[in-house]
């Protein structure tokens, strides 16, 4: 599938995947930040997307950088979108961490989106799960 990619600032890194077979495309930091202990950031990217209905654009974490205390806060772009796309991260960790310029930041993940219908209604099937909650499935 190819994807067309505007570039909305002159210094914005497009998005890129590394390696054969990835699936995430790298997103970059335009700018040196310094995000404290519980301190929140916009990374701006300077770049937007045009994709086909059907599919979804969904911002996920780095693993390097969630080792480091820091998570993203989600992010989900419809087909419709044409603004320029952004990651907010959230430090969970104790120390201060720095995003030089260029720093990957998030990566994106481009997947195919099933369009639903709800059916109101006042009776659900039985499964084997039920109701069970987090943890029913145990420890081991």
């Amino acid at each position: 599938m190819k994807i067309k990619v505007k570039k909305l600032k002159e210094n914005a890194k497009l998005p890129k995947y590394h390696h054969p077979g990835d699936v995430g495309m790298d997103l970059y930091s335009m700018e040196t930040v310094t995000i404290k202990p519980g301190e929140h950031c916009r990374f701006w990217h300077g770049f937007a997307l045009e994709f086909p209905e059907g599919y979804a654009a969904i911002i996920m974490d780095k693993s390097g950088i969630s080792k480091a205390g820091l998570k993203s806060m989600g992010g989900v772009y419809d087909a419709g979108y044409r603004g320029e796309y952004n990651t907010q991260l959230v430090n969970l960790s104790d120390e201060s961490y720095t995003f030089e310029e260029g720093d990957k930041v998030s990566q994106l993940v481009i997947v195919p989106i099933a369009i639903v219908e709800l059916e109101e209604t006042d009776k659900l099937s039985e499964s084997a799960r039920g109701e069970g909650k987090f943890g029913s499935t145990g420890r081991k």
